[in-house]
């Protein structure tokens, strides 16, 4: 019984060790990073026009006039850091319209919300746009990889 228990164990840990091997090949293929800051800088946005905070017994709204802009631009926000995951071909578009969405936040939603949208953005899209996608392997020519270089004679270090 106890070695069934244990067969048990070790089967989950190679299961979790298959899962973050597959992530990690997964997260290095995209805008990680970028469309996680991005997906980030969407939410505190979207946040604060519709929270109701109570300081001590005294309401606090930031809720304005500016609800709906804070709404577009945080659903826009967390749609273009979806769309750096899964689509990461589309990475200098969607990475300058966070740049672009971020800065509107500002004066439209609360000032960025409250700056953690807007910091939070304008690092996401400057990761969108910086981030490259990796350069495939290139196989070693036949002649290089197996034969070792001749030396001519007379290019051979000299004894001083």
């Amino acid at each position: 019984m106890t070695t069934h228990f244990s067969g048990g164990r070790h089967r989950l840990r190679l299961a979790a060790v298959h899962a973050r091997h597959r992530f990690r090949a997964w997260r290095r293929e995209r805008p990680f990073w970028a469309g996680l800051f991005t997906s980030a800088a969407g939410l505190p946005i979207l946040y604060w026009p519709y929270a109701n905070l109570d300081l001590g017994g005294i309401p606090l709204a930031l809720s304005t006039t500016s609800g709906a802009g804070s709404l577009v631009i945080g659903v826009l926000l967390v749609t273009l850091g979806l769309t750096l995951w899964y689509r990461p071909q589309l990475r200098v578009f969607a990475g300058i319209a966070t740049l672009l969405l971020a800065l509107i936040s500002f004066p439209v939603a609360n000032f960025g919300g409250l700056f953690l949208g807007l910091v939070s953005g304008l690092i996401g899209g400057a990761l969108a746009c910086a981030w490259l996608p990796p350069v495939a392997d290139e196989p070693l020519p036949v002649s290089t990889a197996h034969a070792p270089a001749a030396v001519p004679a007379g290019d051979g270090l000299r004894d001083n």
